[in-house]
């Protein structure tokens, strides 16, 4: 018996969309031709690859001039990024640093490993970012940090929360690690605060390798900084100092790494573009014929934003629909449209490292002076939990399967809309 293709897929239809390939491929010859370089420099000299060489020096170069800032360092990874972002601002020990609620965990632990305390701070309506007032509503007078994660590839209004940091004397450590690439007004986000950390795994929009970061900063004195508190405190950028001056770990990016980067670092326009180009396809021609979900929207970001698209954000409307947001998205993941139900990992105040904070170190401290039991209210952030679903849309994607994206929406909307 032939399918019908009108009937959902999940029923036993046809899948609006034909399987297509599920890999970036985003790695090519390229990145091949640079590592062997480096090999071939290897056995030919005796000398394995190392750090601290003309890879990583161009590499950091190149970074921050395709983001528009003053300086850069390469790290091992986007966490340890946010950490010698904060390391480099030498914060009191036992202050709050006040953090967006929806991040990864990597955005949040190096705080706590700074020594200092997260304040989790609610999102904006119908964002996964807060906004100026939702950080403001947690900023006290041992406030010493923000920390405000640009979430899927959408600028957070860091302008707006620039504003405030200012009022208040507090630097602002921007996470990007979900969107490089991503603009306000033509400028790279992490190019607004402080202090900006990027994450270059392998999942993000280029890759170093298997792990990777960056952190970067317009202040002179501030990257020598990063640069010490990256390197177990050598004294870069002290004279007639030669030893040591601070206690922190090995978190150096290497040659290898390197290597790779700059040779991702030349696709990533083309990255973005693509991704921008696909959503923007979407977004005009097939989202606003729905009536079950509807897409989160330049409408949805600080004016003059420019997504980068990590994951493109589709809130969920129940009281528009016969079904729940899961048996939604299992609907459309079986017509073959890559979906996410939910951003499992990201609500902080959920995870259970958190949650058993009073007893842990540094809450538990004497010399914490703020209420390690205080409870801080997150409901937009947990109303978008409930809510937003994720198309996991990349580079490469076709104008048909874009169409066929297209058609499957429709065909689900249609068949599961009261």
């Amino acid at each position: 018996m032939m399918s019908n293709a009108n009937e959902l897929a999940i029923r036993g239809g046809e899948p609006a969309v034909k399987p297509y390939p599920t890999g970036r491929f985003h790695f090519g010859v390229e990145e091949k031709a640079a590592v062997d370089a480096l090999f071939d420099e290897a056995i030919g000299t005796g000398n394995a690859i190392g750090y601290n060489g003309p890879q990583e020096t161009e590499f950091c170069k190149e970074f921050a001039e395709y983001i528009g800032a003053g300086y850069a360092d390469g790290v091992n990874s986007g966490t340890t990024a946010v950490f010698v972002a904060l390391k480099a601002l030498d914060l009191p020990p036992f202050s709050e640093v006040v953090v967006g609620c929806v991040t990864d965990c990597g955005g949040v632990m190096p705080i706590v490993m700074n020594n200092c305390i997260p304040i989790m701070a609610d999102t904006a309506p119908d964002s996964f970012a807060p906004g100026p007032e939702q950080i403001e509503a947690r900023i006290t007078e041992r406030t010493s940090a923000i920390v405000v994660a640009h979430v899927s590839g959408y600028p957070a209004d860091i302008e707006g929360i620039m504003a405030v940091a200012k009022k208040h004397g507090i630097p602002v450590v921007e996470d990007c690690a979900q969107a490089l690439g991503a603009r306000i007004h033509g400028k790279h986000v992490g190019t607004f605060g402080t202090i900006g950390a990027f994450s270059l795994m392998f999942g993000k929009h280029i890759c170093t390798g298997g792990q990777g970061g960056a952190v970067v900063c317009n202040s002179q004195e501030l990257y020598w900084k990063v640069r010490r508190a990256a390197d177990r405190g050598k004294p870069f950028g002290l004279d007639g100092v030669d030893t040591n001056v601070l206690t922190t770990l090995n978190f150096n990016m290497d040659e290898f790494h390197a290597a790779i980067g700059r040779v991702q670092l030349k696709k990533l326009s083309a990255i973005v573009a693509e991704r921008q180009q696909s959503m923007a396809y979407l977004a005009t021609e097939i989202f606003p014929k729905l009536k079950c979900v509807r897409y989160v929207a330049e409408k949805n970001m600080p004016a003059g934003s420019e997504a980068s698209f990590w994951k493109a954000q589709i809130l969920f409307n129940p009281e528009a629909v016969t079904c729940s947001r899961k048996e939604y998205c299992e609907a459309l993941t079986a017509e073959g449209v890559p979906m996410a139900e939910h951003y499992l990992f990201a609500f902080m105040p959920k995870h259970r490292w958190y949650l058993e904070r009073s007893n842990a170190f540094p809450w538990n401290s004497p010399q914490y002076l703020g209420d390690r039991f205080a409870e801080y209210p997150c409901p937009n952030a947990q109303k978008m939990m409930d809510e937003c679903m994720f198309l996991l849309i990349q580079e490469h994607t076709s104008e048909e399967t874009l169409r066929q994206f297209g058609e499957a929406f429709l065909k689900v909307d249609k068949a599961l809309a009261k």
